[in-house]
């Protein structure tokens, strides 16, 4: 019989560990058509050292080994991962993404409504040529003196911080490609939160039509105006310029507005024509600005678009504290590229790098899954359980009570940053002589 496998499955969540349970990844191999022999690196087994090997910070492949005492290799290791099809992570994602949408029926909402982020960041890679032909790398580099960079796009439950699902692209792709197809698992009366590069008239549609409900920050080529029956255009040759193409209707304050917007004659770039023509000739959303009175803030206005029309069912106050929230998805971004270290993918090939994806995803559930529990345990909001603390409670060997994991401090109105940069750029070192980094490095950096 082969060492044990660290039982991380055996202390979550029983229904989190239902999703990846041996049975649950065999039959997910059988409904894909792989078969598969007796052999120490089994699926399950395969799947479960992927695991570890990401929450332990995507380590070597020569450090699976060390994990117990098996009697392969890494190169058998890698074998064994390269032999399972990229479907079946697909399928073990789906059961692990109903389970974390089934979590939050019982749980908080906003206003009777789910709430779910979605945006946008990247990752590298290997200087792999077919991750290269693939994914493509920035355009102010010079062909061979750069690496690949894959967009990636991601929707998260707003009340459990977890992954529903994820998509990655080339790097010169739109990111509202991939947005349509990453909420087709959300239902009537969900409620989609972003930035201003998710509003457009097309995204807005695609949601309505389907009973769903956004609210963005208005795009800036969009123009606003409250003025109570003022003109509008549709954006004929016509059109006098300046004028906000859209109809005027109904105002709930100086700064609150209900309108209709008109669809663009051109659609966009990552949308089929068919599809494009399909799509109602207007819509009716609301326009709302607020001024951000927070000393500090480099934002000192917001105007946002919803397809939430009520002003008394759903007050200026409250769409203005759900933006403020929206940022919570950035600390999630950084959870998984910067504690968990996804900034760089390890797997030279595209059939790879999805794999390592998909396993990242499936350990950030589950390092959620253990935050959800310990805040419940604690009494406290899960955001405010340390991420780094419950990865070493789940690889750790010892038994230990989730109500000792790390609670972070609430620091209300206090802005972490987006990213965190590996290495000091060398032309910023040269402008400061006098920089203590500077002093450290050897000088043949300069």
């Amino acid at each position: 019989m082969p060492p044990r496998i660290i039982p991380i499955l055996g202390r979550l969540r029983q229904d989190i560990a239902a999703g990846l349970a041996k049975e649950t990844i065999e039959e997910a191999c059988r409904q894909c058509h792989y078969s598969w022999r007796r052999r120490i690196l089994d699926p399950a087994t395969t799947i479960y050292l992927f695991l570890l090997q990401v929450l332990h910070g995507n380590t070597a492949c020569q450090h699976v080994v060390h994990f117990g005492n098996w009697s392969f290799t890494d190169s058998a290791y890698c074998q064994a991962r390269k032999r399972l099809p990229l479907a079946v992570f697909h399928s073990l994602l789906e059961k692990i993404a109903a389970t974390s949408r089934a979590a939050t029926e019982g749980g908080s909402r906003w206003l009777e409504h789910r709430v779910w982020l979605v945006d946008g960041s990247s990752f590298s890679m290997p200087d792999a040529p077919e991750l290269q032909g693939h994914f493509g790398q920035p355009g102010n580099q010079r062909k061979g003196c750069g690496f690949p960079v894959a967009k990636w796009l991601a929707l998260f439950d707003l009340t459990t911080g977890m992954l529903l699902r994820s998509a990655a692209a080339p790097l010169r792709s739109h990111e509202m490609s991939r947005a349509a197809a990453i909420s087709q698992e959300l239902e009537p009366g969900d409620l989609v939160l972003g930035d201003r590069g998710f509003c457009s008239y097309a995204h807005l549609a695609l949601l309505a039509g389907r009973e769903l409900h956004g609210v963005f920050r208005i795009h800036q080529k969009q123009i606003v105006d409250f003025t109570s029956g003022r003109p509008g255009t549709r954006g004929g040759s016509k059109d006098v310029p300046g004028l906000p193409r859209s109809r005027w209707v109904l105002a709930h304050g100086d700064s609150d507005q209900v309108v209709v917007w008109f669809k663009p004659k051109k659609g966009p770039s990552w949308m089929p024509r068919e599809e494009y023509e399909a799509l109602p000739d207007e819509i009716t959303v609301r326009e709302l600005r607020y001024r951000v009175e927070v000393p500090g803030y480099r934002v000192r206005e917001i105007t946002l678009v919803t397809t939430l029309h009520d002003a008394v069912a759903y007050p200026a106050e409250a769409l203005a504290e759900l933006y403020f929230r929206r940022w919570q998805v950035e600390i999630n971004i950084r959870h998984l590229k910067i504690s968990m270290q996804m900034d760089v993918l390890c797997c030279e090939t595209v059939d790879g790098v999805l794999k390592e994806l998909a396993v990242f995803t499936l350990a950030y559930n589950l390092v959620r899954s253990v935050m959800g529990e310990s805040a419940r345990l604690q009494g406290v909001d899960p955001d405010r359980i340390g991420l780094v603390d419950a990865v070493r409670w789940l690889i750790g060997t010892e038994e230990g009570d989730l109500s000792v994991l790390v609670v972070n401090p609430s620091r209300r109105g206090r802005v972490e940053p987006r990213v965190k940069k590996r290495r000091a750029k060398q032309y910023m070192l040269m402008k400061n002589p006098r920089s203590e980094l500077r002093k450290s490095l050897p000088k043949k950096h300069f």
